[in-house]
């Protein structure tokens, strides 16, 4: 899937189901469910999770818990837009 297909299944009610759940998680972030990407998330324990954690909590305003799960993630705490850190997060994760 590429970053254009990703975005034009905004349209849906619905992500695609063959989505990873960080996917998931960005795909319900963009269409303004924060709470739901954030269910997807906060459980689990690997570094990509902890990444994708970290972003939604700068989208939060919550900027100490995203420099947590920054280094949970063991990732520098990103300096530019959320848009652009979702835009980044979505292709590291479509390129695999």
């Amino acid at each position: 899937m590429t970053f254009e297909d990703f975005k034009q299944t905004f349209s849906g009610e619905l992500p695609p189901q063959n989505l990873s759940v960080h996917l998931q998680a960005l795909w319900y972030d963009a269409k303004g469910d924060w709470q739901t990407a954030h269910n997807l998330i906060d459980h689990l324990e690997d570094r990509t999770s902890a990444h994708v954690h970290a972003y939604l909590h700068r989208v939060e305003g919550d900027l100490w818990n995203a420099g947590y799960w920054y280094n949970r993630a063991k990732q520098p705490e990103y300096q530019g837009t959320l848009q652009a850190e979702w835009e980044s997060l979505v292709q590291m994760l479509l390129e695999g």
